[in-house]
């Protein structure tokens, strides 16, 4: 018995370690939810882990992305989440990835026994849904917002899919939005990781069919039976990245006139939702190519798939909404900035001195 695993083999055997060190698991996110679970997971003895995640650390984020640190602030996730794993238990091998897409979705994961969804966008949920039920693999997702959290097990066949409990996606704010308390994050992290350990191992009962609902401010779970609809995880569009946003493209904000005051993307024109879902349509010719966008993400997805069916074939939803676009624009001054230190740093004597007009 190693003495690294000693504690929980006491609880489950020798056996039972050696399937956690022959197992995979694939999460997708190493932000809120995806921390407390990566460190988890490798703790435990996780052989191989498949990590997905295209951002940046942001000292923003790290009140409740606690795999992280200062020092790694405009690193990529993936890279230093990968460093703490190691530095926490060098016997898990941690594979990076940099995005996960319908293209490469399935090649990627295959191979994996489960998905851990740390996501925090629905285009990305429905990703891991329908990854997940091709593959014939659990689907370990959570979610939360200000101080609530909630927590399940989806396994096309043997329960229900993520598009069971929400046939169309619910209209809530983002963690930037409404704000978030870090450690209701952890513990739904740390749900995450227990729920995956108990699929592993084969021990105690797996939230397949049951929704588990925590209150921080009451201390409370309540746990709701979610039953199998029938619905079947389609493969998602890919959104355009807000890296990738064409030229040519025509931009329209499908937000708010309150919400359009506060911000916007400039040279974007303004076609709100409820007017394109009453029929109103953007000034543009069917093959147009536009991009939409809304805070997140979701309501521009609504917006093109209602476009599409009226004809508007070139029509693409902005990934991750103007919050990601404000992101983007901040990691940009974020590096001019630290390109201009670096300028400094290497200045010599005589320039800086010439720079300023110093006279001897």
């Amino acid at each position: 018995m190693s003495s690294r695993y000693a504690r929980q083999e006491t609880l489950w055997g020798t056996s039972t370690q050696q399937r956690l060190r022959a197992s995979t698991v694939a999460v997708i996110g190493a932000g809120g939810l995806g921390s407390p679970a990566l460190l988890y997971l490798a703790g435990a003895g996780v052989g191989r882990i498949l990590l997905f995640d295209d951002d940046l650390v942001s000292l923003s984020n790290l009140h409740r992305q606690v795999i992280h640190s200062t020092a790694t602030v405009g690193q990529p996730k993936t890279e230093s989440a990968a460093a703490a794993l190691n530095a926490l238990n060098p016997e898990c091998t941690v594979e990076q990835f940099s995005r996960l897409t319908p293209d490469t979705a399935l090649a990627q994961l295959r191979g994996a026994d489960l998905i851990i969804d740390g996501t925090d966008n629905f285009y990305s949920r429905h990703l891991a849904s329908w990854a997940a039920h091709e593959l014939g693999i659990p689907h370990v997702w959570a979610s939360l917002l200000g101080y609530d959290a909630q927590l399940t097990v989806f396994h096309s066949g043997h329960g229900p899919v993520y598009e069971d409990l929400f046939p169309t996606d619910p209209q809530v704010p983002s963690c930037s939005q409404a704000g978030v308390m870090g450690p209701v994050v952890g513990v739904a992290g740390s749900a995450l990781a227990v729920e995956a350990l108990k699929l592993l191992t084969g021990i105690g009962t797996p939230l397949i069919g049951t929704l588990g609902y925590y209150d921080s401010l009451a201390g409370t779970w309540e746990y709701i039976p979610v039953r199998a609809g029938g619905a079947t995880p389609a493969r998602p569009d890919n959104p355009t990245d807000v890296r990738e946003i064409p030229e040519d493209a025509t931009l329209i904000d499908v937000r708010t006139a309150p919400e359009r005051a506060t911000s916007l993307i400039p040279g974007s024109q303004h076609l709100p939702l409820d007017e394109i879902l009453a029929g109103h349509n953007p000034p543009l010719n069917s093959e147009d190519l536009a991009v939409l966008y809304c805070a997140s993400g979701l309501r521009s997805a609504q917006a093109v798939e209602a476009l599409r069916a009226r004809g508007f074939s070139n029509v693409y939803s902005l990934r991750g909404g103007i919050d990601a676009w404000q992101e983007h624009i901040s990691e940009l001054e974020t590096e001019a900035a630290a390109a201009h230190r670096g300028d400094l740093e290497t200045i010599s004597l005589e320039e800086l001195e010439a720079e300023c007009g110093v006279e001897d």
